[in-house]
């Protein structure tokens, strides 16, 4: 059986690069750990079987392999993450696959979008980081058609509210908790909670649905906010923030979704407990718990380190929850749309079923099989 001629340079790299150890790699070829080593040492060759199930294992391109050093891996947007005050370490493969297949979609409906005519959005760039809070809290809740959340029965009514109005502005919302369809391959939401990808003609935001459902509000707001200041990132919500672009969409956000004369109102500093007042808050306001005690924080009703242990409580709670809400499970042409955005998912699947585009290249923009075009049109109303 023919070997496949591959550096361990290259082996090496893709390896570390999704963060496997040896001994996974030879689980998952099903091979003995000894000969894992000995590839990596240059002392023997995979076959051209085996190196297909190593770029699997991996997630690397099958090509990728065969070149004469590893690739430059930079993440194609500002990666603004940072857990108090230093940048965390470089995206995964899954991070920075999935800001790849956006700026991809981005690309094709972009284009389509200035085909048909379209002009630039007003609100993308209107503002900067520098502005007045307020003003863009108030242009936000003018574009986007804001209700008291009062008016919805919960948080995820509130959400779907927004998100279609971002849609009838513009906006692309993209949602996922999972890589593509692998539902093997989940989204870290202690990785990233959301990117913004600014663009006047095409904007994107994508949401990792991975988060728990009632902190999805949050994180579509502060990526909204990134579109009116004209800017694009990773974000991933530290309080202790020393980027300026994203202290700023977290005061955005915060004002939106909890403004301070209504906090301060319904604040109570008598209880025992400052937990105490989180439950009630949060549903008066259709947010997580964790975005009212940030909100506590920011407007000086708890300190700093009172909010640093309950975010790490609560996202260890998550962490260990059995919640199956990740958007891999449920209807599948509901999940395949939430993935590609409305917008998106109805320009695609229109003009390949106008001829305007090849029933191939449709289903792998949208990362579906072709034959389930058709009946996607149907679940879409086309």
């Amino acid at each position: 059986m023919s070997t496949a001629l591959i550096k361990p340079s290259l082996l090496i790299w893709s390896r570390q690069r999704a963060n496997l150890t040896q001994q996974q790699v030879a689980d998952t070829l099903a091979v003995k750990l000894a000969k894992i080593i000995a590839w990596e040492a240059g002392e023997e060759q995979p076959t051209f079987k085996q190196a297909q199930k190593w770029a699997n294992a991996t997630h690397v391109p099958f090509g990728y392999l065969f070149l004469s050093s590893p690739p430059q891996d930079e993440i194609a947007i500002p990666d603004l993450r940072t857990v108090g005050g230093a940048v965390l370490d470089k995206p995964s493969p899954a991070l920075q696959e999935m800001v790849k297949d956006a700026l991809k979609k981005q690309d094709w409906f972009k284009e389509y979008l200035i085909d048909q005519g379209a002009e630039p959005l007003p609100f993308i760039g209107k503002f900067s980081h520098t502005a007045r809070m307020a003003d863009v809290v108030a242009d936000m809740r003018m574009v986007l058609g804001f209700a008291d959340p009062q008016q919805h029965p919960n948080h995820d009514d509130y959400l779907r509210k927004i998100i279609a109005n971002a849609e009838v502005a513009g906006i692309l919302v993209m949602r996922s908790g999972i890589v593509g369809a692998n539902t093997h391959r989940k989204l870290d939401v202690a990785e990233f909670r959301g990117f913004a990808i600014s663009d006047p003609i095409a904007p994107i935001v994508f949401i990792n649905s991975a988060d728990a459902p009632s902190a999805r509000l949050f994180t579509l707001i502060h990526e909204l906010a990134h579109l009116w200041i004209g800017s694009s990132g990773i974000s991933n919500f530290s309080r202790n923030v020393d980027r300026k672009e994203e202290a700023f969409c977290n005061q955005v956000a915060g004002e939106f979704l909890v403004p301070e004369t209504e906090i301060k109102h319904f604040w109570n500093d008598e209880l025992v407990l400052w937990t105490d007042n989180l439950a009630g808050l949060a549903s008066r306001f259709k947010v997580s718990k964790l975005v009212v005690a940030k909100r506590a924080a920011d407007l000086g009703f708890i300190s700093d380190n009172e909010y640093a242990t309950y975010y790490r409580n609560e996202l260890e709670l998550h962490r260990q929850s059995k919640s199956k809400d990740s958007g891999g499970s449920g209807d599948f042409y509901a999940n395949l749309g939430a993935r590609n955005g409305k917008r998106l998912s109805q320009a695609v699947v229109a003009a390949a079923l106008s001829g305007q585009m090849l029933l191939r290249d449709a289903a792998s923009l949208l990362g579906v099989q072709p034959s389930k075009i058709t009946t996607f049109a149907g679940k879409l109303n086309i």
